[in-house]
């Protein structure tokens, strides 16, 4: 049997930890299929496509993995995975009003 001393104490930190968890917000949230359409329709995100291809004409030649539209702060990007010519994995954060790179390399 488990004494009740041992059980209070695990409830109470289980308790204590809670809040700390509920108040760490989510690093990027990010948008279903449907509300992508809905934000690049109503241009608050220019399409994916705009975004890659900006990319390219400033040099950055890689072929495009994985794109998710996200909230950051108050502002939406692309989180793109994309695979280098020389087989590296590169991840790359873009400015879905704007495609301009934010971070990435």
């Amino acid at each position: 049997m488990i004494p009740a001393v041992l059980v209070l104490g695990c409830l109470l930190l289980g308790l204590a930890a809670a809040p700390a968890l509920a108040a760490t917000p989510p690093v990027h949230v990010c948008l279903t299929k449907a509300e992508q359409r809905a934000a690049v329709a109503e241009q608050k995100a220019i399409p994916l496509a705009k975004a890659v291809r900006h990319r390219r004409e400033k040099g950055r030649h890689a072929e495009l993995v994985r794109a998710r539209l996200c909230h950051h702060g108050d502002k939406l990007v692309y989180m793109l995975t994309l695979l280098g010519r020389s087989g590296r994995v590169i991840s790359e954060s873009v400015d879905a009003a704007n495609g301009e790179i934010i971070t990435g390399r």
